[in-house]
């Protein structure tokens, strides 16, 4: 498992907004998803190749998050995603968004639980060990 967080940055833009001129809430987990794919291309899990070569697709069965401070238009975000736990079929990512920087004000708490499915069947598949290990580049 990782020690570090990956991080992926984010600046808030005018339709990112609601009404109040605050990040809408949905947008978030937007944020969490691009940070997410990112995270998992770093690792060089090819999601497109997946489902062409192997039939294999993710798929998220279960979100969280917890708002504690809101983010405003021009604010530079951080958006971490972190494997919490892996198991047989599915994997936990812990996801946080932050202002400025990592060691910034936490904005967002979260996470996600993605499952590994068969693309035709969407039947469970164990999930490759090898996807979660560490990039030595």
């Amino acid at each position: 498992m990782m020690n570090k967080p990956f991080e992926w940055p984010v600046r808030v833009y005018y339709e990112d907004t609601d009404a109040q001129g605050v990040v809408y809430y949905a947008n978030y987990f937007r944020f969490m998803e691009r940070a997410r794919t990112e995270w998992l291309r770093a690792l060089g899990i090819d999601q497109v190749a997946m489902l062409a070569d192997e039939r294999r697709i993710f798929v998220v069965t279960e979100v969280q998050a917890q708002f504690l401070v809101p983010a405003k238009l021009n604010d530079e975000l951080i958006v971490t995603a972190a494997l919490q736990q892996l198991t047989r079929v599915s994997f936990d990512i812990e996801q946080n968004i932050y202002r400025n920087r990592l060691d910034g004000e936490l904005l967002v708490r979260g996470g996600v639980k993605a499952a590994y499915l068969d693309a035709d069947t969407k039947r469970p598949k164990r999930v490759p060990p090898t996807f979660f290990e560490e990039n030595p580049s």
